[in-house]
């Protein structure tokens, strides 16, 4: 369903708009300053929320903008995602002016010529270089990032109160405090990993100094050995955890099953849903050397601007206005989502402690997958988890497995 909201002479007015489609012009791409901006934002499981922050910025742009109308219409995030937007990069009449999209799936739509180089219109905000550089192809700036998920080390107060455990500051201390727990409390694991979590494993590669592109090197070996190292019996079992996805890991700490988690900001509301709600802290996940903060994946959506849109001037007003820094503050209001602006973080840092940790780990770097449709071919074939089970399970030493996991990477790239 669309909504659309008209101002006229400064009055936002609300109008419930069919289904069907609009027409946009048939050229590729314009900068009309009237009629209708078409935005696409993902769906929610809860929308309401978000539905009320962004309803909340159309009034205040329709209000600046006299004889705009802004239609939203909300899309599934299931793979089906991707044909829809290759439809609106093929077909200028299918296509929005502004549209939310998931930073992974960047270097597939900007290989697609899909949106429009924001590079100069968004200079002098805020960001992090690594931020702009998880929206960014080749130098080409294509969106805003609107907000980041980032991964810490939550742990039981409650557990490592009982057994005489400070909150980890290094890897060695981390496995340490996890091998403990397993041994005085075998109905708990030490921490919850999966041989299915890659954005859980690979702060260990990145830390010691290996990458995705280089897998077999002895660094990112070192990263695959600290990683799998939890995946054992007296950590958490291989034959329960091997299998184990991001999600999994959540419900086991939620659910009081692990003393431990790597777990993202997004899953707060998920662990205070469950049985170690107010038993539970959270700090930076530590990297090898002592009181240093591993990269963690900077996950999140980016604001963009689509290569046919109609009402390109408009657009980037709109990106501008929701991607600022007061409704980043909003949407974390509304739907705990991380601001990505530096002010709008600070700010929130001062209101909540809890978010300290992730920005801590901000503040120290983050990293980000290759920016290159060889990517999806990557996460698709499962190459990082299939080589993690293999490690878990002895199916492979780690010289083995990160050396086929190394060349299906390089297979991806069209590399010999």
């Amino acid at each position: 369903m669309k909504f659309l909201y008209f101002a006229a002479a400064g009055t936002a007015l609300l109008t419930l708009a069919a289904c069907a489609p609009s027409t946009a012009p048939p050229s590729s791409g314009g900068d009309e300053r009237t009629g209708t901006l078409r935005v696409w934002l993902f769906d929610e499981p809860n929308r309401a929320p978000k539905d009320k922050v962004v309803n909340e910025a159309i009034k205040e742009f329709t209000a600046a903008h006299a004889d705009v109308k802004v239609e939203v219409t909300y899309i599934p995030t299931t793979p089906a995602r991707h044909e829809k937007f290759k439809g609106a990069f093929n077909d200028p009449a299918s296509s929005p002016d502004v549209a939310e999209y998931g930073n992974t799936d960047l270097a597939e739509y900007a290989a697609a010529g899909g949106f429009a180089d924001l590079s100069a219109d968004l200079q002098g905000l805020d960001l992090t270089p690594d931020l702009v550089k998880s929206a960014s192809v080749q130098g080409k700036q294509y969106g805003l990032p609107w907000f980041i998920g980032i991964r810490a080390l939550y742990y039981r107060t409650d557990v490592f109160d009982e057994l005489g455990l400070k909150p980890p500051t290094s890897t060695a201390a981390l496995t340490e405090a996890a091998r403990t727990i397993r041994k005085k409390k075998p109905d708990l694991y030490g921490i919850a990993v999966g041989g299915e979590y890659t954005f859980g494993a690979l702060p260990f590669v990145w830390d010691a100094g290996g990458d995705i592109t280089s897998l077999d090197s002895p660094q990112s070996r070192a990263g695959v050995k600290a990683y799998t190292d939890l995946l054992s019996d007296d950590v958490c079992p291989p034959q329960a955890c091997v299998s184990l996805t991001g999600g999994k890991t959540v419900e086991l700490f939620a659910g009081g099953k692990a003393a431990m988690g790597i777990l993202g900001n997004f899953s707060r509301s998920a662990v205070d849903a469950g049985a170690a709600a107010g038993k539970y802290a959270v700090v930076p996940l530590p990297g090898a050397a002592e009181g240093s903060i591993a990269p963690a994946f900077a996950g999140g959506n980016n604001l963009g601007v689509l290569k046919n849109a109609g009402h390109r001037t408009l657009a980037v007003d709109f990106v501008k206005l929701l991607g600022g820094e007061a409704y980043q503050a909003k949407m974390y209001d509304a739907m705990g989502n991380l601001p990505t602006l530096t002010s709008a973080r600070d700010e929130l840092a001062a209101k909540d402690p809890f978010v300290k940790p992730f920005l801590d780990t901000v503040a120290k770097g983050t990293r980000f997958v290759p920016i290159d449709p060889a990517w999806v071919k990557i996460d698709n074939g499962k190459v990082i988890p299939t080589m993690l089970q293999k490690v878990a399970t002895g199916q492979s030493t780690v010289e083995q497995a990160t050396t086929e996991a190394a060349a299906a990477v390089k297979t991806a790239f069209g590399r010999s």
